[in-house]
């Protein structure tokens, strides 16, 4: 059946798709040649390692803005003294400070150096994720102009707080000419844009991308969440039985994805899925449904079934609505015997930077044959049929999901691993 969308005059024709049956086919890997992460738990990859190895987290009292909610948040140390890249004093927020302080990371520019080396900067796409983008910016702007009547000169609202800014900003940084676009989905925002690399190469539009995400703390998020009663006092306890909340924190990660590896050891992108729930402006269906659409639509694009599957980065945010339907989603695919964990008890909940966060997490397990805990998980809700770890162990790795279900519904399941 065809149903018939209306916009500004032009209709728009599009089938109207009945089947829950997964309707993706298996894709041609693309190989993570580098990646690098910051966060609360740490500057790049070897300080988050040694934080998920040693259990510690990153998680802090609440000290961020000048209204002090009575919470924990996953803040990157020493953020406001970290100079902004000189050429674009216009560009100074919080925001792509942290995306500047991502970018200087385990080699990350010089890689992309090398990168440009061998592909085009033309045919190189670079695509991020921000929630919220340099929306700090704007609450200063706002909060000087109920104290002098006036914003400040200058006010460079396109340069700091518009979406495209830390697109922006990183693109002209690393000297990129390719397509280039952020994506706002909430919590899923930098999973979604291994989609869109995919896509865009697939399609012969670009040879090589980028990817990524940023988002930084702000006021907003702090108090809209809050104002849901989604914000725990305590460090967030993802899966456990007294669950009460979110902690939320800042990350910045990058990487970049090619078609063919560099090294022995790239993991690659074997498979993502997608889906919208469509369901509420801000809870997820009850059902699970759309975040098991995005995982078994990634599974297939894979060409893997769930037994395939050694470890389950879950989206894991601590609320006791979301835990239980991610797990009620999970479930039937891998029952009980598949690790999973959440990390946000290490790096809080990074919003739009989860998905790279997490994905970049995957890497390290993969790399290091070794699987994380759920920190903070010290009783374990018996209504979850899925198996969650409480603790850190070694294990043999090949091939990971990773989960990011945004507000609202947008979700995205990656798979991440050595190709078959």
């Amino acid at each position: 059946m065809l149903s018939r969308l209306a916009c500004g005059g032009v209709h728009f024709v599009r089938p109207r798709i009945r089947s829950e049956t997964p309707i993706v086919s298996p894709v041609q890997p693309l190989f993570i040649t580098h990646f690098t992460s910051t966060s609360a738990a740490g500057r790049g990859n070897a300080a988050l390692w040694r934080a998920l190895e040693s259990g510690t987290s990153g998680l802090t009292p609440n000290d961020f803005g000048p209204a002090r909610l009575d919470c924990w948040i996953g803040r990157v140390a020493a953020l406001e003294s970290e100079p902004l890249e000189p050429n674009y004093p216009e560009m100074d927020c919080r925001n792509n400070r942290l995306a500047w302080l991502g970018l200087r990371q385990d080699g990350f520019t010089e890689a992309v150096e090398e990168l440009k080396d061998r592909v085009n900067p033309r045919r190189i796409g670079l695509f991020l994720g921000t929630s919220t983008s340099g929306i700090l910016s704007t609450e200063d702007a706002f909060r000087a102009q109920r104290t002098t009547g006036t914003f400040p000169a200058p006010f460079p609202y396109r340069e700091t707080h518009d979406l495209f800014s830390v697109t922006g900003f990183v693109r002209r940084r690393l000297g990129l000419a390719g397509p280039a676009f952020s994506v706002s989905t909430a919590c899923s925002s930098s999973a979604k844009v291994f989609g869109d690399a995919h896509r865009f190469i697939a399609a012969g539009l670009c040879d090589a991308a980028v990817v990524g995400g940023v988002d930084s703390l702000c006021l907003t998020t702090l108090f809209g969440f809050h104002s849901l009663a989604l914000v725990s006092a305590k460090p967030c306890r993802p899966f456990d039985r007294a669950r009460d909340g979110i902690s939320i924190g800042e990350a910045a990660g990058f990487m970049i994805l090619e078609k063919v590896p560099q090294t022995s050891d790239d993991p690659a992108l074997l498979g993502y899925g997608e889906s919208s729930d469509a369901y509420h402006l801000s809870a997820p269906r009850p059902d699970g449904a759309g975040a098991a659409r995005a995982m078994t639509d990634a599974l297939g694009r894979a060409g893997l079934d769930a037994s395939d599957i050694d470890y389950v980065n879950l989206h894991g945010t601590a609320t006791p609505l979301n835990d239980g339907l991610e797990a009620k989603a999970l479930a039937p695919l891998t029952g009980a015997d598949t690790p999973c964990s959440s990390t946000k008890g290490w790096t809080g909940h990074t919003l739009g930077a989860a998905g790279i966060t997490e994905a970049v997490i995957a890497c390290l397990c993969l790399r290091r044959q070794w699987v994380p805990g759920t920190l903070n998980c010290g009783d374990l809700d018996p209504d979850l049929e899925v198996g969650i770890l409480q603790e850190s162990r070694p294990a043999r790795v090949r091939r990971v999901m990773s989960n990011s279900f945004g507000f609202g519904g947008s979700n995205c399941s990656l798979v991440l691993g050595r190709p078959a």
